[in-house]
């Protein structure tokens, strides 16, 4: 088949027609979602709900947008994302793959995506080979906006694996979940914030709010083993991993991280090393 000839192929001109606007749609969105991190990081900066040593907040940032540059350099190498169109070309199977595009489809996909991130994010803590990696997000001893940003690039692969097969089984276009992880994203930044929210309580009963996701990375495993959800609080009710608490402290006791390099690592070693490790790995300078 000639060029001439693929592209006056009604159905495939309607693929390109569908993914060239999908990918405006999502490019807008995740814009929309960097100036909402901006206007969080100002927000928490001039009002923080929690005070954190300047050098525990510098250190902090600095090793979560460097994994952020990174993991986006990496992952676009790869050609990560195009998993979800290979993907794609086996939804019309899917439970929803007959359903007709528009708004009622694309709310029970997001109810469906919000529900099944809830059941990685539970699975990511309670099995061992998932933990290796997801600990480097909870390796922060800080608790800011840039820390949706700290995530393990093989975390972000695996995941990236599980929403492709999450694609196949509920049968949406892959620019939909692409569209729904970025809304996600929102949220992300949103519940990592070190921010008072007015009427947080009521808020919380429907959504996942910071003082909510601040339990899930506390240092205390009875506690940072709940809040799993990311936009919807029903989840976690739904399932009782609900937790309402105030924690002392932030992080991982025996995990810690000054730098990319040892952020990167965090993963390859088990606890019971860490501390004999980070005198390998190299460290960030101390500051007198």
């Amino acid at each position: 088949m000639t060029g001439a000839e693929l592209t006056s192929n009604p159905v495939v001109t309607d693929t390109l027609q569908t993914g060239t606007s999908g990918l405006v749609v999502n490019e807008v969105l995740f814009g929309l979602a960097m100036i909402a991190f901006v206007i969080l990081l100002v927000m928490e900066k001039l009002k923080p709900f929690r005070s954190f040593p300047s050098k525990v907040t510098k250190s902090s940032f600095v090793t979560n947008t460097t994994a952020f540059v990174f993991n986006n350099i990496f992952l676009t190498i790869l050609r990560a994302s195009s998993l979800f169109l290979v993907a794609q070309q086996f939804s019309s199977h899917g439970l929803l793959g007959e359903m007709e595009n528009g708004p009622v489809k694309w709310l029970i996909s997001f109810l469906f995506f919000d529900l099944a991130i809830y059941v990685w994010h539970l699975a990511s803590h309670h099995y061992v080979f998932l933990w290796r990696f997801h600990k480097v997000h909870h390796s922060d001893k800080s608790f800011n906006v840039s820390t949706g940003f700290r995530f393990h690039v093989f975390d972000l692969l695996l995941e990236i694996v599980y929403k492709c097969v999450f694609v196949i089984i509920i049968g949406v276009d892959a620019y939909l979940v692409l569209a729904i992880e970025i809304v996600e994203l929102f949220f992300i930044f949103f519940h990592h914030a070190n921010i008072h929210v007015k009427f947080e309580k009521t808020l919380s009963d429907y959504i996942i709010t910071p003082n909510l996701h601040r339990v899930h990375h506390s240092a205390l495993r009875n506690e940072h083993d709940s809040n799993y959800g990311i936009v919807l609080a029903f989840w976690d009710k739904l399932f009782g991993t609900r937790k309402e608490a105030i924690p002392e402290t932030i992080g991982l006791d025996i995990v810690e991280a000054e730098n990319f390099v040892q952020l990167f690592f965090l993963a390859f070693i088990t606890e019971r090393h860490i501390k004999k490790w980070l005198h390998v790995i190299p460290r960030g300078k101390k500051n007198n």
